[in-house]
């Protein structure tokens, strides 16, 4: 079984459990995610199954696409709704300064680890130090937001959602408490979706129950997405009789070895007998491996 597996995440659910959850119901051993959503947060959390979890990492450097609800006026422990509560107001605040604090952390900006976080230093989770009431330094990382629309702001009520396009690393309940900070009430994140990570979508999911469902009743297959469809800005070739030995030792391979089906010639993905197996690039005359999926 190999196949990149898009699934709707729930809330009440860490990544982790995802995963456990698939082992169980795909008798599979060899399953990793794309990146941690909080518990809270639902949408969309790709997981990689069989040869596939060698393109995990590739996943998990796209852009994502966030919707979050956001509440002015609060400020907690953990950045979210589901904080102690460290400060509150009653904002008020206009959506002409609201537009104009988000435009702020446009482009790239250093933002700072919150401590609820599973990143580590010095070898612990900071989410492990704060539950102890410990807090340390922490770098401050360089992400970039590539977009944020507000919708829906209500005044009275200090709400709004936020759409954020973003790099990978960015922490959503981080740019909601540094907005709010930066328009002088506080922030705190009410509520979070992932729309969508390197081009996988909501309308691409499957929520743990439907996968459930697919495999009991045979369509489970359906599901899954092949991992060379992650490469489609390879050319395709198909390996040659002569270079199979090759293919399947992990050796480089010269350009007689294969056969161009499509697209260009320098980087091309590699099919033995119909089967995708590998990524190569032509270096010095020859195709050399990148990425093998053996």
């Amino acid at each position: 079984m190999n196949g990149i597996l898009v699934i709707r995440k729930e809330q009440g659910y860490t990544s982790h459990d995802v995963v456990a959850k698939l082992r169980g119901i795909l008798h599979v051993k060899k399953i990793g995610h794309t990146g941690t959503l909080d518990p809270d947060a639902t949408g969309v959390l790709p997981v990689c199954i069989g040869n596939a979890t060698k393109v995990c990492d590739l996943i998990m450097d796209g852009d994502k696409v966030y919707t979050a609800g956001v509440k002015l006026g609060v400020t907690t422990d953990t950045q979210d709704i589901s904080g102690t509560v460290l400060s509150e107001c009653k904002p008020d605040i206009s959506l002409t300064e609201l537009l104009k604090a988000a435009e702020h952390f446009l482009g790239e900006i250093l933002q700072l680890t919150p401590m609820y976080s599973a990143r580590k230093v010095n070898g612990q989770k900071l989410v492990d130090l704060a539950r102890k009431g410990i807090t340390v330094e922490r770098e401050r990382k360089k992400v970039r937001i590539e977009r944020i629309e507000i919708s829906d702001y209500n005044r009275e009520e200090g709400t709004f959602q936020m759409l954020v396009r973003c790099s990978k690393g960015t922490y959503i309940r981080t740019l909601c408490n540094d907005i709010g900070e930066l328009l002088g009430c506080g922030a705190c994140m009410s509520s979070l979706v992932r729309n969508e990570t390197t081009g996988f979508s909501l309308k691409d999911s499957h929520t743990i129950d439907e996968v459930k469902e697919a495999f009991e009743n045979g369509t489970f297959d359906s599901y899954l997405i092949p991992a060379d469809s992650l490469f489609g800005d390879y050319g395709k070739a198909d390996v040659t009789v002569q270079g199979k030995f090759f293919l399947q030792n992990g050796n480089p391979l010269k350009p007689e070895q294969v056969s161009i089906a499509c697209g260009p010639a320098d980087r091309i993905r590699v099919y033995e007998d119909g089967v995708f197996k590998a990524l190569y690039e032509l270096k010095g005359g020859f195709y050399k491996p990148v990425k093998m999926f053996l």
